[in-house]
């Protein structure tokens, strides 16, 4: 078994699957980078159990408002008007928004367990999107609210969010960026891009369960209960971190990183 690190890579899951550094690429690399040859580490499955670990904690932390879209949204089809409260069209924005993502996933799996995982790609995914996050950041008014968003701005976000398939990308990152971009605030932006996360790292979770349920049935058990309850309490931390500091901050510190990263990593790869 391989506790310790199973706990080091599940707080790194909990940490960059929120802040928009991307959590596939730090998945990837620390075992490459460490020498870690243990299969398990080093899978998608792994991944995924580590992402039900991210899973509970935006669950956990954003539970009242996800009871709430859920009553809105039965309130409302009882009423014959699905999209007459806020509440309830953020449910079906967060639905919609999610079919790009599913989509995508469905069309490229190979390529998310094969190519995609290259460090070159891995590298050049976190530079671009970081040039991406700049723009946005640079250029867009961000004065907007959710309760101001149109079916059209949910559905460009997971547009975006689908290209996070591909590691270096960061989930966060490209949504965010989508949100700014469409004029929204960044903690409304990120607001946003936590709860469209919540369908997509479910139903990645629910594809994988045949392989978890292997997992379980061997010594392995420990290992992988360790990794997702550390990514549970990494997870968070990192959700409430990220929301208070972009109250009153920029994305700035984050591209910087990513841009140190991805040369640090295109180094690496050509050595």
């Amino acid at each position: 078994m391989f506790i310790w690190e199973a706990i080091l890579l599940g707080i790194v899951q909990g940490l960059t699957e929120f802040l928009p550094i991307s959590s596939s690429a730090h998945l990837i690399l620390i075992p490459k980078m460490l020498g870690w040859k243990a299969p398990l580490l080093n899978s998608l499955t792994f991944n995924v159990a580590l992402h039900l670990g991210t899973l509970l904690a935006v669950v956990v932390y954003f539970r009242g408002e996800l009871v709430e879209m859920v009553r809105a949204a039965v309130r409302a089809g009882l009423k014959g008007d699905p999209w007459g409260e806020p509440k309830a069209r953020l449910a079906w924005f967060i639905m919609l928004g999610t079919v790009p993502a599913v989509i995508a996933g469905l069309t490229l799996e190979d390529k998310v367990e094969g190519v995609f995982r290259s460090p070159t790609v891995i590298a050049g995914c976190l530079i671009g999107v970081s040039l991406i996050m700049g723009i946005a950041e640079y250029w867009a008014v961000k004065h907007r609210e959710i309760v101001t968003m149109k079916l059209g701005d949910a559905l460009l976000i997971g547009l975006a969010q689908a290209l996070a398939l591909m590691p270096g990308v960061s989930r966060s990152g490209i949504t965010i960026a989508a949100g700014l971009a469409l004029r929204f605030k960044h903690a409304e932006a990120a607001r946003f891009s936590f709860l469209l996360g919540i369908p997509v790292i479910l139903g990645a979770a629910v594809f994988e369960l045949k392989k978890l349920a292997g997992l379980v049935l061997d010594q392995s058990v420990v290992t992988l209960i360790v990794g997702m309850l550390a990514a549970a309490l990494a997870g968070y931390a990192g959700i409430k971190f990220l929301l208070a500091y972009l109250r009153c901050r920029t994305l700035y510190v984050f591209i910087i990183y990513r841009l140190i990263l991805g040369t640090v990593v295109l180094c690496w790869a050509a050595g």
